[in-house]
Order: structure tokens, then sequence, then C-alpha cells
């Protein structure tokens, strides 16, 4: 008997939802929605979540339960992750949406979340390349995850989301090179530990789960957001670095012009495509593969295989 389940991802920036089908080894995506939340506007720098935040998410998940009631789910999860995991005020948070939607809130650790990233990209893959990094852009936070043998050796989340940059280090309109280079300078520091793990590593993939690099193959496709599922896609070094210099280049009105960036990246893609480009100079990184699969996915993973 087929089972069906709807998984919501409560993220920094959007709420996400997937509803699937599953029965023995094989699956089925029936519908995937997404709200924006902004969690971390006027707080994630506190560590705090705001009244609004609350109304933005309770909002959110009571349009997905809509959605999902159309479905006869047999299980809903909801996943929170950085933003909320790492507020004073999170149990606060728990207990409203609890009240409110009826639903449990699972605040996972950044471990956890690096495991579920993992397990949806191993969805996606089959098999995973040696020593490919896996890289998940997040408004809290940043997940990497070292492959071998199809199995993660190595993961880390670190606490350098885009939405925290954005609160943290507000760039001009356009970004100047000096705020490139302090930006820059931040990500290096706070990514010390990843440079020490993997300076004996040669690292030939790069796969990019979530909002950025679904950004990137929508900007360098010319796709309208959400309108392309995929499960996997190649993005060369060769389109990637002229996008690179363009969004860097760009006013956040020359982004809203751009078809493929959608409004809620506007700001944030600046900080992302800097990260992205960090990462892939340090290691010389020669081939990117996208995927749409991530977390949610990965929960899927986890019921199928489990």
């Amino acid at each position: 008997m087929n089972t069906r389940i709807a998984i919501i991802d409560l993220g920094t920036n959007t709420c996400n939802l997937l509803i699937a089908e599953y029965q023995d080894k094989n699956y089925q995506i029936l519908y995937q929605g997404k709200e924006v939340v902004k969690l971390g506007k006027g707080g994630i720098d506190k560590n705090l979540l705001t009244e609004d935040g609350l109304e933005r998410a309770i909002s959110a998940i009571q349009k997905h339960q809509n959605r999902i009631n159309l479905f006869n789910t047999s299980e809903v999860v909801v996943i929170a992750t950085s933003a909320i995991r790492e507020a004073t005020n999170k149990g606060w948070f728990q207990q409203e949406i609890k009240s409110k939607t009826g639903l449990d809130l699972l605040i996972i650790s950044g471990e956890k979340e690096a495991d579920l990233i993992f397990n949806g990209v191993k969805l996606a893959f089959g098999e995973i390349d040696n020593h490919s990094l896996i890289l998940d852009i997040g408004g809290g936070s940043n997940e990497f995850i070292l492959s071998e043998a199809n199995e993660p050796i190595w993961k880390q989340s670190f606490p350098l989301g885009m939405a925290r940059i954005i609160e943290l280090l507000p760039p001009s309109d356009p970004i100047t090179p000096s705020e490139i280079k302090k930006i820059n300078r931040y990500f290096e520091h706070g990514l010390e530990q990843l440079w020490k793990e993997m300076q004996n590593i040669r690292i030939p993939v790069l796969i990019g789960c979530s909002g950025a690099f679904d950004t990137l193959v929508d900007l360098i496709d010319q796709t309208e957001p959400g309108t392309k599922a995929r499960i996997k896609q190649e993005i060369k070094i060769d389109d990637f670095n002229p996008i690179y210099e363009r969004l860097i280049k760009s006013t956040n009105a020359e982004r809203k012009e751009m078809k493929g960036l959608e409004s809620i990246r506007i700001e944030m893609i600046v900080p992302s495509v800097l990260f992205i480009k960090l990462v892939v100079d340090k290691f010389n990184i020669q081939k990117i593969y996208q995927t749409d699969y991530a977390l949610r996915e990965g929960v899927l993973y986890e019921r199928i295989f489990s």
C-alpha cells in the first residue's frame, strides 16, 4: 500500500512543502510549494525570533495545511532549522506554532540537518562521487558534507547564512569592492575549520542544494523560478563566472529585471555567489552540480530506506 507524507521545511527565508508518495523503494513527488517567511528579518543577528516572523510562519504553515488536506497524507512533518534552533526564544515560537496550527515543530541540530541534506542528495544522484563536497546555502546557516563510498565522512553546519550576512554586513546598492573584501574576509575566517579539514583532499565536484544554486541555473537557463524541476544539472564554470560578475556589479533594480531571479533572492544572491566563488576558487573546483533535492527529500529518503 502506498504511503503519503507531507514534509514542511521551515527555514530562515522560506517555508517549503513537499508532498510525496512511496512504497517499498519507489517514490513519486506529488506536490512542491513555497511561502516566504523571512524569519531572520529584524532579529537574526541577535538570535531572536520576532512576532512578525511568527505571524508569517503561521500563515505559511496554514496555507500549506490547506494544500496538504487535498492529498490524504498519513504523516505531516514540520522541521525547523538554523534561525529557530539558534534563537533564545525558540520555546515560545514552538509553542505558538503548536497552538495555532496543531503541528509539532521539530527543531533539528546542524548535524542532523547535514545528514538529511546528504540523504536528499543521495536520493537525487544515487551514487555520489568520492570527495564530492555538498553545500547547502541557507538564510541562517550553510551545511558542508564530504562524501566517500556514497557516505558522509565529514559534515559541519556553519552559522554563516545569507540572511545573517545581510543583517550583519549590509551591502550598498550595488555592492562596493571594499564591501566584497570585507564579506569575503568574514567568510574566510568563519570557514577556517573547513579549510583545515580539506587541506590535503582534492575536491573534484561541488554539489549545490537549495535557493542560491536554484537561482544560478534559472539565470543560466533563463527560466522563471519554480517552473523547471531538476533532479540534477551541471553548472559549467564558464557559465558560473559571467553570472557571478554580472550579479556583483548589478543594482537591486537591475536584479529585479533579471529573468530567473525571484524577489526573495534579490538581496541575498550577491553574498551567496561571493560564498560560492570563494569555495570554488579555494579548492580549484572544476565541476559544479545543482540539485533540487535537499532536506525535505532527505526526510523522504529516511522513510523509504529506514
